[in-house]
């Protein structure tokens, strides 16, 4: 499906040095930040106390969100839990004066008279303390999802395409998640299980796009024969672009909705979500497609195997078998 068609090549490639440098420079910022700032983790890994209060009527979340960050808790997560009138809270770990850790039953304490402050009818259904194993678990168990999912994009690529497809949609994969962290870093975000789930899902979908001009230079290296690499990878990349811009397009204004609209809890899911998408779309263009053509590409690597199966189909016993092969 196409809105609009670009009749001459965009040359891409041309400022793919430029291009890449601010990318490397983005990069290593990123990374700077993931290195001297850490990421601001949720209880979910840190640990934590999860309280459950109950309203008679549904319950307004910002004013309760309000009045619990009044107590010096900062950031907490506060979450409509099975019906409007039931609100999660997820308080993370602090200390007395004295250093010592606050209990779960004080903190506890202290919310629910915050909370009766404005609206005595509150009642408390459960209190719960996540340790801190429970969120190291978690954490480890996240970060093997992350491995176990780059692993498979890179034997998925190998397998349809060429190892410098591979290596180049890795790189550009790796290069948003660090990306994506680098922002959550920064600005000390919270790092939930929601947004390492959104790490995971733009994972595969910038895989999605870089798959599809990988697929498109494939085609365009059988049907331009006399085209250079550069001059292949450009013709692919614009002949996609009409499809980029519908498809990311459509999908950044259901994310943008969910960061408006979406409440705090889905806030920093959908906050992670637009800059993988928009940082997605840069590097399949500019940093996927420029590594491989630095790799070396060519037109023999992807249609070497089409060559050895033709051959093979050729009879020996063909007179002009010398001159087919």
């Amino acid at each position: 499906m196409e809105f609009f068609r670009i009749q001459k090549d965009i040359p891409f490639m041309r400022y793919a040095l430029i291009l890449n440098a601010i990318s490397l420079i983005t990069f290593i910022a990123a990374v700077f930040f993931l290195w001297q700032k850490g990421l601001h983790l949720s209880i979910e890994f840190t640990g934590g106390t999860v309280i459950e209060v109950q309203y008679e009527q549904s319950a307004d979340l910002e004013t309760i969100r309000n009045s619990v960050a009044s107590l010096g808790y900062g950031e907490v997560n506060v979450q409509n839990f099975g019906s409007s009138k039931d609100v999660m809270i997820r308080l993370p770990l602090i200390k007395n004066s004295d250093g010592t850790l606050m209990s779960s039953t004080d903190q506890s304490n202290s919310v629910v008279s915050k909370l009766q402050q404005t609206n005595p009818l509150v009642k408390l259904q459960r209190v719960e303390y996540v340790g801190p194993q429970v969120g190291e678990e978690l954490l480890y168990g996240g970060i093997k999802a992350l491995l176990f999912v780059v692993v498979g994009i890179v034997i998925y690529l190998s397998i349809r395409f060429e190892w410098k497809f591979a290596v180049a949609g890795i790189l550009a994969n790796l290069h948003d998640v660090v990306i994506i962290l680098g922002f959550f870093a920064f600005f000390q975000w919270e790092f939930s299980l929601s947004v390492l789930a959104a790490v995971l899902a733009v994972l595969g979908y910038s895989v999605n796009e870089s798959v599809v001009i990988f697929d498109r230079i494939r085609e365009n290296f059988r049907k331009f024969r006399k085209l250079d690499t550069p001059d292949i990878i450009d013709s692919a990349i614009t002949s996609t672009m009409s499809r980029t811009i519908i498809t990311h397009g459509s999908t950044q204004m259901m994310v943008l909705a969910m960061l408006f609209f979406g409440g705090a809890t889905l806030h920093y899911f959908a906050v992670a979500l637009t800059i993988g998408i928009l940082f997605g779309i840069y590097s399949s263009v500019f940093v996927a497609a420029a590594i491989a053509m630095w790799l070396g590409v060519q037109r023999e690597d992807l249609i070497k195997s089409e060559n050895k199966v033709d051959k093979d189909q050729i009879s020996k016993d063909d007179p002009n078998y010398g001159a087919k092969v």
